[in-house]
């Protein structure tokens, strides 16, 4: 996991102090890291980081919160591939909320409001409410008139029960509940579902108030599936996050979200070097201070210390370097997203605050050189959409899967939502007086994203061994780069040849 930095010098600082003293700033085109001496093998690289001072992550890989990139189905895609998915504010807050839900329940280890019953209702009612509701469940704690846990009532006890009409739940249920106290790990759930051989272990305080439960399919697959680390809740769900906006109807929905128990809020502006967004910052970490608040964007160092002291848990580093971003030659501003990086990583060096690189990330050496110069994850949008998984229906152009893939400042995301107007501070503003700093466009048609995550990490574990780097800490610490020419860039890329085939993670150009 990072962590704070025992330097304050690395090998990078003198490049880019170099290149700080000649008014240059660098963009991912512009830089190569130098190799180093390697006793390391790309598997052998560690990838454990943070996206937030309390979200652990196995991969340091986000998935932005754009309409055409992040809904619930990539979202669990991403925390089942160690990763976290960010659902993006274009949706109503109830529907958003709704997407949050459906990833915190797609692995409920942990059921904080499961289904319960009482004592006394009638076994016959309990089965009819169960084929209504079409409940996959048979099993149920159950409750007296003061909401204490009184029994567990399972399969086994409604199929031997000879009278369901006239039987209440306390005739069949069993009364000696095998429970655990809050703060029961998944693993130690594990062993006492296991040792009791048990599929419900309920959660009880000591006055016999519930909880939650644990459920025992969900807490096996978690605890011993090594193949797959996804990135879970101390509760044993996925970890997911919600971008949010500025305004007052945005803490409405970010009351909904924390009722959903989302892991992470987004505060999500195109600058977020802004009172409103310190305003929200403040505001978010005093009413809720159980969830992280990340907030950005922002490129240059001040900005990463102001919000660094109103409290942020993160920062979002990227102020117009995606490819379907036009602010830069809209309004005219831009910090090159490598040095922008560095700046906004040193300036906060001490304080061990993780920051997240979004933009400009076209292959994933580019991840690498992000991470090297000071990141802790990278948010990527067009490396991730296009895919199952992302929102949106393939459509076909010559006879070519398509999928469309727009910014959010682009004028269809402002047409369609106003989330995406308040973003870009045009909230007022009608239809024929949008000011676009994003485009809409068609992309290829990519597949199952866990393929795509394959591919960028695999680059990433090589990056590291040539570093030779054992984890995302020490290839910091490692890091030095070359500035290269055009024809230094030219000369990365395959060059001199006629028909090239395809790649997996090299589209070509």
């Amino acid at each position: 996991m990072t962590r704070k930095s025992g330097i304050n010098k690395r090998k990078c600082d003198a490049f880019f102090g170099k290149q700080n003293r000649q008014g240059l700033a660098l963009g991912f085109g512009d830089v190569r890291l130098k190799t180093d001496y390697s006793e390391i093998l790309p598997l052998q690289a560690f990838l454990g980081t943070k996206f937030s001072r309390n979200v652990n992550l196995h991969i340091p890989i986000i998935s932005s919160p754009m309409d055409t990139v992040t809904e619930a189905k990539m979202a669990i895609v991403m925390a089942k591939a160690g990763g976290l998915g960010i659902i993006h504010k274009g949706l109503s807050a109830a529907d958003q909320a709704s997407a949050v839900g459906k990833v915190k329940h797609h692995l409920s280890a942990f059921i904080s409001e499961p289904i319960c019953v009482r004592e006394n209702d009638k076994v016959a009612d309990v089965l009819r409410m169960k084929e209504k509701k079409d409940y996959g469940f048979s099993s149920f704690v159950v409750k007296d008139g003061n909401d204490q846990v009184v029994g567990l009532v399972t399969g086994n006890d409604f199929e031997f029960c000879d009278n369901p009409e006239e039987r209440t739940i306390s005739d069949i249920m069993s009364r000696n509940v095998i429970s655990k106290l809050p703060g029961t790990t998944v693993e130690d759930a594990y062993q006492e579902m296991q040792k009791n051989h048990k599929k419900i272990l309920p959660i009880i305080y000591h006055d016999r108030i519930l909880q939650g439960i644990y459920t025992w399919a969900d807490v096996k697959r978690i605890v011993t599936n090594d193949s797959e680390l996804y990135s879970l809740g101390p509760k044993g769900s996925l970890l997911v996050g919600a971008s949010i906006g500025v305004t007052e109807a945005d803490k409405e929905r970010a009351e909904l979200l924390a009722l959903k128990n989302v892991d992470v809020f987004v505060v999500d502006t195109a600058h977020g070097n802004s009172l409103r967004v310190v305003e929200m910052v403040k505001y978010l970490k005093l009413k809720y201070p159980q969830i992280d608040v990340v907030a950005g964007n922002i490129s240059e160092a001040g900005a990463a210390k102001r919000l660094a002291n109103a409290g942020v848990d993160g920062l979002r580093i990227g102020q117009g370097p995606g490819s379907i971003c036009t602010t830069r030659v809209t309004a005219g501003i831009g910090h090159p997203q490598v040095s922008a990086i560095y700046e906004c990583a040193k300036a906060i060096r001490d304080i061990g605050l993780p920051i997240c690189a979004d933009g400009g990330i076209e292959f994933s050496g580019d991840i690498t050189i992000a991470l090297a110069v000071g990141a802790q994850t990278v948010m990527l949008g067009k490396l991730l959409a296009g895919t199952t998984e992302s929102p949106g229906s393939v459509i076909f152009r010559n006879g070519k899967a398509m999928k469309v893939y727009r910014g959010m400042g682009s004028l269809g995301a402002m047409l369609d939502n106003q989330a995406s107007r308040e973003r870009y501070g045009q909230v007022g503003n009608t239809s024929d007086k949008l000011v676009p700093e994003g485009v809409e466009a068609e992309i290829p048609f990519k597949g199952d994203v866990y393929n795509i995550l394959f591919q960028l990490i695999g680059g990433l574990r090589s990056g590291m061994g040539y570093v030779g780097a054992h984890s995302l800490l020490e290839l910091q610490e490692r890091a030095d780069f070359y500035r290269i020419s055009t024809s230094g860039l030219a000369e990365s890329h395959p060059h001199g040849l006629e028909y090239i085939k395809e790649a997996p993670n090299y589209p070509g150009h």
